[in-house]
């Protein structure tokens, strides 16, 4: 299909998922990267209890702090 086909069927509306490869798609600058970093007890437990209180786990309540701070900071 040439793009400009596919660009009519987009803005029609039209489902285009069948079109796209998406086992080879990326999402710049989302890829991720594992990292380790120790906490103390006490903030285990602040940061558990917070996350029980949203009903999310405690990575979710670290991602998003921190991307709060650094977009405070940029």
């Amino acid at each position: 299909m040439k793009a400009k086909e596919f660009e009519k069927k987009f803005d029609k509306g039209e489902d285009i998922t069948r079109y796209l490869e998406v086992s080879k798609s990326r999402r710049p600058e989302q890829e991720q990267k594992r990292v380790n970093v120790d906490f103390p007890l006490w903030m285990i437990h602040l940061l558990d209890r917070e996350a029980k209180r949203l009903g999310v786990p405690r990575q979710s309540i670290i991602k998003v702090w921190v991307a709060e701070r650094l977009e405070k900071a940029s």
